[in-house]
Order: C-alpha cells, then sequence, then structure tokens
C-alpha cells in the first residue's frame, strides 16, 4: 500500500489552467483547461475555450514531467515546469509544448505551440527559485482570474 503523502505527483488534481495556443506566431485559442482526475499516469478533464466544456484525455507521467492529451479537435504534448516564489508561497505551475490540429477541426493538419500556467500554495521548500517565468505565463494567469469577468471583446461587465 503506497501513503498518498509520499506519492504526491507534481500536477495539482484537480487544477484549472490558463492555456493560449499559437500557430506560427499567431494566437489562435485562449481559455481554461480543467484537470479533473489523475488515475496512475491517465488524465480526464476538459477544455474550454469557446464557452462550452469539451473532454480531453491523455497521460501523466511523473518521471519525466511530461503530458499528452487529446481534445476532439487537436493533440497536445507538453513538459511541466516549476518556478517558486518562496516571498509570496506561490509554486507558479507551467505547462507547454506542441499541438497539431486534427479534423473535423477546420485547421486540421497545423501545428503550433501552446502554454498553460497554473498556481498553488508553497507548501515545501522552494524547487526553481532562479530563472523567471516565461511572459505567457501573465497572459495565462490572467485567463485564470478574469474568467467569467469580461464580456468578448475584453471589457468588464
Amino acid at each position: 500500500m503506497h501513503n498518498r503523502q509520499n506519492a504526491a505527483q507534481s500536477l495539482p488534481v484537480p487544477s484549472l489552467w490558463g492555456i493560449d495556443a499559437e500557430i506560427a506566431g499567431k494566437p489562435i485559442v485562449r481559455g481554461t483547461i480543467t484537470i479533473n482526475s489523475l488515475s496512475g499516469n491517465t488524465l480526464t478533464g476538459t477544455a474550454n475555450f469557446r464557452g462550452n466544456p469539451i473532454p480531453i484525455q491523455g497521460t501523466w507521467d511523473e518521471n519525466s514531467q511530461s503530458i499528452r492529451f487529446d481534445s476532439p479537435y487537436a493533440s497536445f504534448a507538453g513538459q511541466l515546469t516549476i518556478y517558486d516564489d518562496a516571498g509570496i508561497n506561490v509554486r507558479h505551475l507551467v505547462l507547454s509544448g506542441k499541438f497539431l490540429m486534427k479534423p473535423p477541426s477546420l485547421q486540421a493538419g497545423e501545428a503550433g505551440s501552446w502554454i498553460a500556467t497554473t498556481d498553488t500554495v508553497l507548501t515545501g521548500p522552494p524547487i526553481n527559485t532562479g530563472a523567471i517565468p516565461p511572459v505567457g505565463v501573465f497572459l495565462t494567469s490572467d485567463l485564470l482570474y478574469y474568467t467569467g469577468r469580461r464580456n468578448y471583446r475584453g471589457f468588464y461587465r
């Protein structure tokens, strides 16, 4: 039997992530990803890009800190990077990588890059404090904290 406290995953579950995806340097979609469950290395959740959550499922590899998941319209692969800010007790978790659009998407066959972020409370010693998170972290954290507070043109309601 495993002691759950000793077998902690670095990927928080459940968790809500802000995501930004681009093709050829042009933003194509922004929204949120929810990771609802992680059983063994199988994950399930939803992606919400246009107001309707769509199912995602995939795998998480704790040893390589890598994730793969599929939505009905794209396949995503990426790596987890952790940035700790001990001064404010925040751990920034950043998933980033590549994706490939698939049918029935109108962009089927096109590939791009994505970044998703979430924050947790820093409960243990800091892991990575020397690096500054990429710019995408600030954009995607905006998606997390202002979701539902702005209308489609970006104005506050």
